[in-house]
């Protein structure tokens, strides 16, 4: 650790608790909670990533416990874990990767698999993910559900285009082409904001049947067209075109949904989906 450069954790205390005993305590409770809905079954396929939402744990942890009990619950084990999130602070490039060696939250350090730095052509800025919520919150769900160690790969995406994931997915599977690890992908990304229930969930719909379908690029079209504020249809995209590339015959499950309105009553809700990417 003499040369570390730490990632301290900036949504400590507002999206997840800052105290270690208390972030395990709501983790417990929502998968306590959620354990009766979650779909083991899942947990016995070749997992290749998962769509989970980052919103403050009160609210999406909910729909995020099924993607990570999954894979806690999956016999192999994940070397390398690949976090890609969008960018919503605006301070970054296209798409970047960390600068730091480890990132930190309450249950401890994770450390940067810095193997692939060198294999993915992207520009490294630590400013893009310093302040960054929606990589961080996938950070302790981890920690807490994979009883081994494991790296991470941190990318936020600051332009979301087809043409980018795209480019994102193949250089990510042909660097693993070369090291060879067993790696997962988290695309990290919220729904529809601020809309009424039914209607978030109409416009919701028209991007989950895109990604059950697999239709990728149709995932940017819907989006653009429909005016859905679905922040990371980027990161989602670049995990569809980084399935297609592992296996010929990918399959997406959804897992749950839900929305702010369950935990707090509003006239306008965030919509919370999680799906999993596996092969048969």
């Amino acid at each position: 650790m003499e040369n570390a450069k730490v990632r301290k954790a900036a949504v400590a205390g507002k999206f997840y608790p800052s105290d270690k005993d208390e972030l395990v305590a709501i983790i417990r409770r929502v998968e306590h909670k959620e354990r009766e809905n979650i779909n083991f079954s899942l947990a016995n396929k070749q997992i290749i990533g998962g769509i989970v939402p980052h919103a403050g744990y009160v609210f999406s942890a909910y729909q995020a416990v099924h993607f990570f009990k999954l894979i806690a619950s999956q016999p192999e084990k994940y070397d390398t874990i690949f976090i890609i999130n969008p960018n919503h602070t605006g301070i970054g490039n296209w798409i970047s990767l960390e600068e730091h060696t480890h990132w930190e939250s309450p249950l401890g350090l994770v450390e940067i698999d810095a193997d692939f730095m060198p294999l993915l052509n992207f520009p490294n800025n630590a400013n893009a993910h310093k302040y960054e919520h929606s990589g961080e919150v996938m950070l302790p769900f981890l920690q807490y559900y994979l009883p081994y160690k494991f790296k991470i790969v941190p990318i936020t995406m600051g332009e979301q285009t087809f043409e980018n994931a795209k480019e994102l997915a193949n250089q990510i599977f042909d660097a693993n082409k070369k090291l060879k690890k067993n790696i997962l992908l988290i695309a990290s990304s919220d729904f529809s904001h601020f809309e009424s229930i039914n209607e978030g969930f109409r416009k919701d719909q028209l991007v989950v049947n895109q990604i059950l379908n697999q239709n990728t690029q149709q995932i940017e079209n819907v989006v653009n067209d429909n005016h859905i504020s679905v922040c990371g249809y980027g990161t989602i995209m670049a995990l569809l075109e980084y399935a297609k590339l592992c296996t010929q015959t990918p399959k997406v499950e959804l897992l749950a949904r839900g929305h702010s309105g369950l935990v707090h009553h509003s006239l306008e809700v965030v919509d919370y989906i999680s799906f999993l990417i596996f092969n048969e």
